[in-house]
């Protein structure tokens, strides 16, 4: 009966990397996102001398924007990866490694993707109320989008000060 248990929590354990593939899908994504930034910026180069203000601001919000969400896709696929599925050890070494890396625990990492929620979602505000005329929003719309922001921004810090609070004791 032991043999068998152990079969069988060897094979929970290896079933890990079922996650690696997901992984992997995050990488291709942030090519796709890369392509979008790109896409935009060129889109800023071509009408430099026709956009107004707002547009060029907008336009390089909507680039920030990109950046943010790569820049937690990064985390999440390091992180998650490390804390998941397999240690990165032959890159602990590694002169470019990230400061964080390898030290970001779950609830770090949940932490992280809450903070850049509330980041990319300021974001996103900036940018309609930036444009507000050009994209003809309502007042409705606009408190809903206040409204969901305000309800991350919330969530956020009731998260953190839950976090505080647990590891205190």
């Amino acid at each position: 009966m032991k043999k068998l248990e152990n079969h069988f929590e060897h094979f929970l354990f290896t079933s890990r990397w079922l996650v690696a593939p997901v992984y992997l899908a995050l990488v291709i994504s942030l090519v796709v996102l890369m392509i979008k930034a790109g896409k935009q910026l060129w889109e800023l180069v071509i009408n430099i001398w026709v956009a107004d203000g707002n547009t060029i601001i907008t336009g390089v919000l909507s680039i920030v924007d990109v950046s943010l969400i790569m820049n937690l896709l990064i985390i999440i696929i390091f992180s998650g990866y490390e804390n998941f599925v397999s240690k990165m050890e032959e890159l602990h070494e590694h002169t470019d490694r990230p400061d964080w890396m390898g030290h970001i625990g779950f609830t770090d990492l949940k932490l992280k993707l809450i903070g850049s929620i509330v980041a990319i979602s300021g974001v996103e505000l900036l940018k309609t109320f930036m444009s507000i005329s050009a994209n003809n929003i309502n007042t409705e719309q606009l408190a809903w989008m206040v409204g969901i922001h305000l309800t991350f921004v919330l969530s956020g810090v009731l998260y953190a000060l839950t976090d505080r609070l647990t590891n205190k004791h």
